[in-house]
């Protein structure tokens, strides 16, 4: 539910959307919990979920531990970060929106579900990668995400290789590519719209050095490192505000 104060906030939203010709999302698992998938450090999130294993979330989500332990690894990559039926919620679909609008020139996700892409949005930065996208680490050939959802156990290729998921774990770099694409745009934004992230993780954080537009928006429900210094906070459920701000007529 959305506070009467918030309400006020909304409609500055409304304001900088309007006036702005160049905007970059950067978007976190915030903006999928409305989708059904869990965030990750909240009491109930993905990383409090993984204590069953026995070891902290970063050893189990790491190159490392995938390689000595590849089985269970797809043990729980399977339960936990897998969420085929998930549907886009208002987030994607006002952001999709707003770049057929021609205004929003980039999304920056670290989320590996592939929500933005099902709204329609298609200039998507995907730094931690995708899990829709898997390759044989023998030969190179690609698989689907329902490829590694029908096969049991470690998934194996054709040619006896381990399929992994192209998400990027703890000790991997991110894809320069990506990075240095995310960079561009931030550099280029004149508004920049952090959501659902508690910019807790770099390098993704310090992405946002590198915005040097007018207008910074935080919509997040907790905290973030960047509130200070935001132009426009708004502590409410990220797929609620962009709902009444960009698929609502404004109020007349």
């Amino acid at each position: 539910m959305i506070s009467e104060g918030a309400l006020f906030k909304i409609q500055e939203l409304r304001q900088i959307l309007s006036q702005s010709k160049k905007i970059v999302f950067l978007g976190g698992a915030g903006t999928s919990t409305e989708s059904g998938i869990p965030d990750f450090r909240s009491g109930d999130g993905v990383f409090a979920a993984m204590q069953e294993y026995g070891h902290a979330p970063e050893t189990l989500l790491s190159r490392s531990f995938f390689l000595k332990h590849t089985e269970t690894f797809f043990e729980y990559y399977r339960k936990y970060l897998l969420y085929p039926h998930a549907q886009p919620n208002d987030c994607h679909r006002a952001l999709a929106k707003l770049e057929q609008a021609g205004v929003l020139s980039a999304i920056i996700t670290q989320n590996i579900d592939g929500l933005h892409q099902k709204a329609g949005s298609r200039t998507v930065l995907e730094l931690h990668g995708s899990a829709h996208n898997n390759r044989c680490m023998n030969c190179g050939r690609s698989f689907t995400l329902q490829d590694i959802i029908k096969k049991t156990g470690v998934p194996l290729c054709g040619c006896g290789g381990v399929i992994k998921p192209d998400v990027v774990l703890y000790q991997e770099p991110l894809n320069e590519k990506v990075l240095h694409a995310a960079v561009s745009h931030m550099d280029k934004a004149d508004t920049l719209i952090i959501g659902g992230t508690s910019l807790a993780v770099y390098p993704a954080a310090g992405l946002v050095d590198y915005f040097r537009g007018k207008d910074l928006v935080v919509i997040n429900l907790g905290e973030t490192g960047r509130n200070s210094g935001a132009t426009l906070r708004i502590a409410s459920p990220i797929g609620e505000v962009l709902r009444q701000a960009v698929l609502e007529d404004a109020p007349a």
